[in-house]
């Protein structure tokens, strides 16, 4: 048999170059790449090196002939030709299958039907059979026909080069061991780094890293076609196997991370990793994406998140993506490979990729998204550079972008990359982040001294200490006695997500330092554009209460868990006015929200109170607001309704003498009918509060909407002025955060 002969290494289109570099590691460099085959030359033992070696291809196969085949008379001659009988025995059994791509000869069986015949001919008369038994070993034949040219070939490898053997248990939407091999080689990971995967399913990927780093080949353990062929030899197999065995490096002491939040996926990952013999070099967790951390410098996160194509709902997928700088950001020295299928990945992350490479998930098409993190320090050196490859010489290729590749043990992560960022992938300040940060710890410095005297001189525990000062610095900080209370409000910027992460984090921690407030009292809100009841929607469920005074009276607060923190801090002088004018008053709290004004009404002496919200939530918040202070009397009652419906259903001659309303702006509920849009329904709504107010009653209406005009005249209103100069607090900068009226009803 002849020592030169041609092959080609099929693989999933996107990685033929991988499936080069590795024949070149393995010391065929003359390979020539189509799409989806590799083809390179090599003698005999070449068969059983690559079936063993190769990670990224599917198979590989012999060239037995390839000649133009315009007609059926072409193809059967010129198949008849070829000399089949140096590779199939008498007794061989040899199958063919085709397909034909933009070529005359369009009807497949019919092909196959030639090309069958035509071998059967040639092999009774090189071997002088009259009959073929074909009952040993197998021969597939493939005949491929391209724009009118024919491709013969024998596979041998028999099943695909994916199937190492050790996945036995099928989990959902698994990536192939071959796919998950070659998002490896594309990453900068070798041997001595960390490498997390923090979508493992059932462990593929983390697999595929440790029998890289271990220079583990991955077919040492299942047998091909060609294993039984005589042409080949069983020596020639043995001597491949042993130098596997030969070349196979100890175990590192850095261990790779496979976490996932489905317990049965986990429990297989760990299975087929005892099967594949690389256990004891991963350690497999069930862990959200979302707490994904490590101290460890200079690794690779490489993950096969979902796509939201046969998995889970697209909104949970742009959810998880737009969630992803915000975690990979905790990794500041580390590389990010992502695959996904999803056409706006790089729109959710909120920054472009480093590079992007198209790949084929078994027919999904996807993008390999690759996030470059900082060069490491240039006096280490990967300890694979001191073993010897696969080649009888040690060689050395370039991989991707530069890099110094090892063969069979993954490669240096490169020094001199063309585009690699000399900051971290996701996240990290600049020069001009410090310097607001600066700028920002000096304001609140000032406004520290300026307001220190407040509680002892006014009882004022609770206050504003920056109110948007600075422009770009668009923040509310807060004071809850012992606790700072920021509020970030949404403004345009040139941050990604992750740096701009990394950007409040850094003015949230000189906040506290300013303000001399442990980190753990210290909470961060993100206020955008609010519709509907979005502003008392739950953000959180720390759950961070505490009481704190105002007024000579205890309030609640959560600092935690909802946008606002249940005592409106710009309404202190409001509520002020509205205890003096509480003596013996019937006092109506409408859109009561935490029942403050019924707090401050009960102390000024109010004959009863009625505190009205639709929030089950926060009517139990009014009530305990209530007891804190004292005032758990039967005459200070709370209704669960909507301010429109309780006004038409309160029973006529039932008078309230002072009534306060603060709207929403804006509410959608879905337990109403209707929306809620303060400027257009105010009139309506005080329109109905007139007739049940005693004669000359009061009505203080405020309202934080910017662009509000009160409406004149409204029905059984006989005053209305505006005392909003009077009700804003001096610690707020912005003096329309919100309007304020006090409404007086027709006195008869």
């Amino acid at each position: 048999m002849s020592t030169d002969l041609t092959l080609i290494a099929r693989c999933a289109f996107g990685l033929e170059a991988v499936v080069a570099r590795e024949l070149a590691e393995l010391g065929y460099a003359d390979s020539q790449s189509t799409n989806g085959a590799v083809q390179f030359t090599g003698d005999v033992s070449a068969i059983a090196r690559a079936n063993l070696w190769l990670r990224t291809a599917d198979r590989v196969q012999v060239l037995v002939g390839r000649f133009p085949a315009p007609d059926f008379d072409a193809l059967f001659e010129q198949t008849r030709a070829l000399d089949w009988s140096r590779w199939i025995p008498v007794d061989g059994e040899f199958p063919v299958k085709g397909r034909s791509h933009k070529s005359q000869l369009t009807s497949v069986p019919a092909c196959q039907r030639s090309v069958k015949k035509a071998i059967v001919e040639s092999l009774q008369a090189a071997h002088g059979a009259t009959t073929l038994a074909e009952s040993a070993a197998r021969y597939q034949i493939e005949v491929a026909l391209l724009k009118d040219e024919a491709t013969l070939t024998l596979d041998t490898t028999g099943p695909s080069l994916h199937k190492r053997g050790y996945r036995r248990l099928s989990g959902e939407a698994p990536i192939k061991e071959t796919m998950a091999a070659a998002l490896v080689l594309l990453s900068f990971w070798q041997r001595d780094r960390p490498l997390l995967d923090p979508f493992c399913g059932t462990g593929t990927i983390p697999i595929e890293a440790a029998l890289i780093g271990r220079r583990m080949a991955p077919g040492l353990h299942r047998s091909f076609a060609a294993d039984a062929w005589p042409g080949i030899g069983r020596e020639i197999w043995q001597q491949a196997k042993l130098e596997a065995l030969d070349l196979a490096l100890p175990e590192s002491d850095e261990l790779i991370l496979g976490t996932d939040t489905d317990r049965d996926a986990l429990g297989k990952a760990r299975y087929h990793a005892g099967l594949a013999g690389v256990d004891s070099q991963i350690h497999f967790q069930q862990r959200p994406f979302a707490d994904a951390s490590s101290s460890r410098k200079y690794g690779c996160v490489i993950g096969n998140p979902p796509y939201g194509q046969r998995l889970s709902q697209p909104s949970e997928i742009e959810a998880l993506y737009q969630a992803m700088p915000g975690v990979l950001r905790r990794f500041p020295t580390w590389s990010h490979f992502l695959l996904t299928s999803h056409p706006e990945f790089e729109q959710l992350v909120g920054q472009q990729a480093d590079r992007r490479r198209k790949l084929y998930n078994g027919r999904i098409e996807c993008t390999y998204y690759q996030f470059f993190g900082p060069r490491p320090p240039r006096t280490e050196t990967p300890a694979t550079a001191t073993h010897s490859s696969p080649t009888s010489t040690p060689r050395h290729s370039l991989a991707r972008g530069g890099g110094l590749r090892v063969k069979g043990g993954g490669h240096a992560l490169p020094q001199t990359t063309p585009g690699h960022s000399p900051i971290q992938a996701f996240g990290g300040l600049s020069s001009k982040a410090r310097e607001q940060a600066e700028l920002f710890r000096s304001r609140l410095t000032k406004r520290v001294r300026h307001l220190r005297r407040w509680p002892t001189k006014f009882g004022i525990t609770c206050f504003r200490l920056y109110d948007r000062d600075i422009p770009e610095l668009p923040f509310a900080v807060d004071r809850y006695e012992d606790y700072l209370h920021l509020c970030e409000y949404q403004r345009p910027h040139d941050r990604t997500p992750a740096e701009h992460a990394d950007w409040v984090d850094l003015m949230v921690r000189t906040a506290a330092e300013a303000c001399e407030v442990p980190a753990e009292r210290t909470f961060l809100k993100h206020r955008a554009p609010q519709k509907g009841e979005s502003q008392y929607a739950r953000v959180d469920r720390q759950g961070a209460t505490t009481v704190v005074n105002e007024g000579g009276l205890r309030f609640q607060v959560n600092l935690s868990d909802y946008l606002d923190t249940g005592l409106f801090l710009d309404h202190r002088i409001t509520r002020a006015m509205v205890r003096e004018a509480a003596q013996e008053a019937r006092v109506l709290n409408l859109f009561g929200y935490t029942g403050a004004f019924s707090v401050y009404a009960a102390a000024g002496g109010a004959a009863s109170t009625t505190t009205v919200d639709l929030s089950p939530t926060y009517l139990a918040w009014a009530a305990e607001n209530m007891n804190l202070n004292g005032f758990a009397a039967a005459c200070h009652t709370r209704v669960r309704n909507d301010a429109l419906t309780f006004l038409q259903n309160h029973p006529p001659g039932e008078y309230f003498d002072l009534a306060v309303v603060d709207p929403p702006t804006f509410s959608n509920s879905k337990r109403n009918e209707k929306d809620w849009e303060v400027g257009r329904d105010h009139c309506k709504l005080l329109e109905r509060l007139a007739p049940l107010m005693s004669p000359g009653g009061t009505i203080y209406f405020s309202t934080h909407a910017r662009r509000f005009k009160l409406a004149e005249p409204i029905p059984g209103i006989a005053s209305a002025r505006e005392i909003s100069r009077q009700t804003v607090p001096d610690d707020f900068r912005n003096r329309r955060i919100h309007r304020c009226w006090r409404l007086q009803v027709d006195g008869e």
